[in-house]
């Protein structure tokens, strides 16, 4: 069943990328994650820019070109200053898809970035791993073992980290709890 729902959203991202999308980059992830909870009104997606056109770190925002010059304000207004907008036209400036998924012998493993959340068919959560920063054995001990249904918001890895690992952790569980949530529905 959740094969089912991986497949439908590769096949939902493929259409996604036929619009015209734009790429801001950052000085430092600070600023991205800022960015992002910043623009949440817009279509907007935390991606890994592609090697070529890296600056700063390894956090880029994908938006629609339509959205640029509110974007633009956006950030302005709320003192962010990115080191540039790039327009996505060419296919090998395509960013990197920062969430991966792969469905192993009955368990799911939601990939972001370095940082990697393992569930059962039941939605609990038999790993954690990945990544080098501080609190990575703090967020196993408090996550590992319980049900991905059953962690409240202020659990989450967002909520109880602060640092890039904890950041990239929170998109892997947002991914692997919409994961279990469809297959419930």
């Amino acid at each position: 069943m959740i094969l089912k729902r991986i497949k439908s959203l590769l096949k939902k991202e493929e259409k996604k990328d036929k619009e015209k999308k734009g790429l801001i980059l950052f000085e430092n992830t600070k600023d991205a994650m800022k960015a992002e909870k910043i623009l949440s009104k817009y279509n907007i997606k935390v991606v890994a820019p592609p090697p070529e056109i890296r600056e700063g770190c390894d956090l880029a925002i994908e938006y629609d070109l339509i959205d640029e010059f509110g974007i633009k304000g956006e950030l302005e207004k709320n003192n962010i200053e990115p080191i540039k907008f790039i327009p996505i036209d060419d296919y090998s400036l395509k960013p990197l898809e920062l969430i991966k998924i792969k469905e192993v012998d009955g368990f799911v493993m939601v990939r972001c970035g370095n940082m990697k959340i393992t569930l059962d068919k039941e939605g609990n959560i038999v790993n954690i791993s990945g990544g080098g920063c501080p609190d990575v054995p703090y967020l196993t001990l408090k996550l590992k073992g319980r049900n991905i249904k059953d962690i409240k918001e202020d659990e989450t890895p967002k909520n109880l980290g602060y640092t890039l690992c904890a950041y990239t952790l929170n998109k892997a569980f947002e991914k692997a709890k919409e994961l279990v949530m469809k297959d419930e529905g």
